[in-house]
């Protein structure tokens, strides 16, 4: 996969997916046309059944489209095998969830080192990329704590790590903010906007709360399975 440095990131067009068959059968997506430009930070919102849930999933490689093209640096999602999906998940994305998913047990940076295990990475540079990640979003001194012993915004601190740790191309965040209180909310869309504007991560963030939207650069406003509005902020860098 040829990476292009500008330009187009992501390109749908005239993406469908219908779930089940005959009078049984429900139109998530109705034809979804968007570009994603790398570095931007895109914040994606609309009621339950909008479409705004499929459309992360097939971003993220965990779902395919019914009919059109999902076009991810230059290749044809759409068309690959569901192991060559999985090695892009692996290698280009991250993924932040709403519920942590954490491993209980398991201390901050044996967490944030998970994904670098399945790329099988050696101990010693599985520890250093996990510390640095850790570091990045704040936790310095945190790496030996389980998820009991860290609060909410901790825990989505550590989740953010683990999804930066491989340098994805893109984040996939679902709700980040959904679990936790105002102040650690603000606290997490802070981190995630200066992984956007220092570090060039592009990210997609499905929301419920506008003023969590707020940061993104850009909204998408799902309506019935399609955009019903694409909105750029003035003066949004």
């Amino acid at each position: 996969m040829s990476e292009r440095l500008s330009g187009s990131l992501i390109s749908l067009r005239g993406v469908t997916k219908t779930y089940g068959s005959g009078q049984a059968a429900f139109q998530a997506l109705k034809g979804i046309d968007f570009d994603i430009a790398a570095g931007e930070f895109v914040a994606v919102m609309g009621p339950s059944g909008s479409g705004k849930s499929t459309v992360m999933n097939i971003l993220g490689c965990l779902d395919v489209p019914t009919s059109g093209e999902y076009i991810f640096l230059g290749e044809h999602v759409e068309s690959l095998s569901r192991d060559q999906r999985a090695l892009l998940r692996r290698h280009y994305l991250g993924f932040v969830f709403q519920g942590f998913n954490l491993l209980a047990r398991t201390t901050a940076l044996e967490n944030v080192e998970l994904p670098l295990l399945y790329r099988g990475l050696p101990l010693a540079e599985r520890h250093a990329k996990a510390r640095a990640a850790l570091a990045l979003v704040g936790l310095t001194g945190w790496e030996h704590h389980t998820p009991a012993e860290l609060s909410g915004g901790q825990q989505q601190r550590v989740a953010i790590a683990r999804a930066i740790v491989t340098q994805p191309t893109l984040l996939l965040a679902d709700e980040p903010t959904g679990n936790l209180d105002s102040e650690r909310g603000a606290e997490i869309m802070a981190l995630l906007t200066g992984l956007n504007r220092e570090h060039g991560i592009t990210v997609l963030m499905v929301t419920h709360e506008a003023d969590m939207a707020a940061y993104a650069s850009r909204t998408l406003r799902f309506v019935d399975g399609v955009v019903g509005h694409d909105t750029s902020y003035v003066g949004a860098d």
